[in-house]
């Protein structure tokens, strides 16, 4: 498999939560018989998935025909020039909240393990931790197209509990089924005082077809994070990205078909990345927490549980 060893050994059965037995055959088995867990490896990656608890099945996970060259037609060329183009998009949280977890990492440990779960790509500012030769980073994610080392669903991690150092998990809650049972995961594999990183949307439109299930305002976010003292959280994106989201959707919902809705989307992204960069100028400004696009959460495993009482005395907006 395409993982270290050392990581190898901390997997563990998505099912039971139990060993794995070494890899044979093309597979990897649970080495509790009673379980019965067995799953398939593909490309040296394990799949790593329950599939009577999951959306996705092993069958997902075959070989990937390559996609066959179609004419140059103009909305093909449209889409290689707009893969070209820099994306506007705002983050005001990420660079600095990978710096103090790497900070933080190193100053506990010469090897620490992240995983960044959802991490088919990488995120914005992930330079801090992927730089670091001694942070061993380990990306999972259930898309059979991804680069994951691993493929999972966030609802069952495949690591033995406490074992983790870090988790990444940048724009993904929104787009699984149970958030909660993901961050009670989140929970379990993270190692005393673990540090994670989240950011999930908050007036955003519908994204990624039918994986799109949940938004959370500010509270709310951290609210699904309860468990875990709070470094720090606030916006990643403000009420500039939030108006170019809707704009973007407003001009789209002109078109008659999806094809062109998607293109009138895009050209009208175009027109809203001056909008989009005011969030430089709001930071995180009262106002600017309750109109957030998006929000993120830097924070530590705790055996505590933050009440609801506190969490509404949290509150740093405008409303009243």
């Amino acid at each position: 498999m395409k993982l270290r060893d050392d990581v190898v050994a901390l997997l563990r059965c998505p099912r039971c939560k139990g060993p794995l037995g070494p890899a044979e055959g093309g597979r990897i088995r649970c080495a509790d018989t009673a379980c019965g867990g067995d799953f398939p490896i593909v490309s040296d990656r394990p799949v790593l998935i329950a599939e009577e608890r999951s959306v996705f099945s092993h069958a997902d996970y075959g070989p990937i025909a390559e996609p066959r060259p179609g004419p140059p037609g103009p909305i093909a060329r449209l889409r290689e020039w707009a893969r070209h183009v820099p994306s506007p998009s705002v983050n005001l949280s990420a660079v600095r909240c990978f710096e103090k977890m790497r900070n933080e990492l190193l100053a506990r440990t010469a090897s620490p393990l992240v995983v960044v779960v959802g991490g088919g790509v990488m995120g914005k500012g992930m330079h801090a931790l992927t730089s670091v030769p001694g942070i061993r980073l380990v990306n999972v994610d259930p898309s059979p197209g991804s680069e994951a080392l691993v493929f999972c669903d966030g609802h069952d991690l495949p690591f033995a509990d406490g074992c983790v150092d870090g988790i990444v998990v940048q724009a993904v809650l929104e787009h699984v089924a149970d958030p909660v049972r993901c961050v009670e995961e989140i929970h379990r594999v993270l190692g005393p005082g673990g540090i994670v990183y989240s950011e999930i949307p908050f007036m955003q439109q519908v994204h990624q077809y039918g994986y799109d299930f949940t938004r959370f305002s500010l509270l709310g976010h951290r609210r699904l994070f309860r468990r875990f003292a709070e470094i720090e959280s606030g916006a990643v994106a403000g009420p500039g990205s939030a108006l170019a989201w809707a704009w973007r959707y407003f001009v789209a919902g002109f078109a008659p078909s999806r094809a062109v809705a998607r293109v009138v989307a895009w050209l009208a992204r175009i027109t809203a990345m001056l909008v989009e960069q005011t969030d430089y100028l709001f930071g995180q400004r009262p106002g600017a927490l309750d109109g957030a696009a998006c929000t993120y959460f830097l924070g530590t495993k705790s055996d505590q549980t933050v009440s609801d009482r506190a969490l509404v005395a949290s509150y740093r907006g405008v409303q009243r």
